[in-house]
């Protein structure tokens, strides 16, 4: 499989458990369908829309319905199945999923129009973090990103930067790809896990 067809198949794969840790929320909050949909989209297509906005490039979804589609059956599927996929701890593993997948392909768009290191890893994290951001805000939710002792955007910065670093001077992909996504998630469970926290200042 060719480096664009694992990034294509990393990418959707992302848009897809994104929208059910939305929906998932939606159906905890007591939304409606369509409500579980709107929240569905959110993490699903938020952080990438910003991406290609800054980055000048034509947002993804807009030529692409496959994205759409995934965004609505991820929505569909924590609405119908939501007291199956609600035992994996509401959000967290779900998201830690999209999140590291997020994270690489957000990282790896960002390096193919010729970014460096510090956009590179930036544009990781935003297309990681920022739909899940709009999506506890629009739910009235304290933001994932911001919890106290939650390791969220610093996990999609270590997947970017393992990215970054294997595409530069190591095989490149599809090892960069692996890499990445397994960095920033292992990071992701072992907050969950063990309760791993950046230090706080003492004020």
């Amino acid at each position: 499989m060719s480096p664009e067809l694992l990034l294509a198949f990393a990418d959707r794969i992302g848009v897809f458990v994104f929208a059910i840790s939305g929906g998932v929320l939606a159906v905890r909050k007591q939304m409606d369908l369509l409500g579980v949909i709107v929240l569905a989209f959110l993490p699903a297509i938020g952080g990438g829309t910003l991406r290609d906005l800054l980055l000048g490039e034509p947002v993804f979804w807009l030529t692409d319905t496959v994205t759409i589609l995934l965004a609505i059956a991820g929505g569909g599927t924590a609405f119908i199945f939501y007291r199956f996929v609600s035992r994996f701890r509401a959000l967290r593993w779900p998201d830690a999923v999209g999140m590291s997948l997020f994270a690489v392909t957000g990282a790896a768009k960002a390096m193919s129009l010729g970014h460096g290191f510090l956009v590179t890893l930036i544009m990781g994290a935003m297309t990681a973090s920022a739909g899940g951001l709009l999506r506890d805000v629009v739910a009235n939710e304290e933001p994932l990103v911001l919890k106290d002792g939650e390791l969220y955007a610093t996990c999609a910065l270590a997947g970017s930067l393992v990215y970054f670093l294997i595409m530069s001077y190591g095989p490149g992909d599809p090892v960069a790809l692996a890499s990445g996504m397994a960095a920033a998630f292992i990071l992701r469970a072992s907050t969950i896990v063990f309760g791993l926290s950046l230090p706080r200042a003492k004020g």
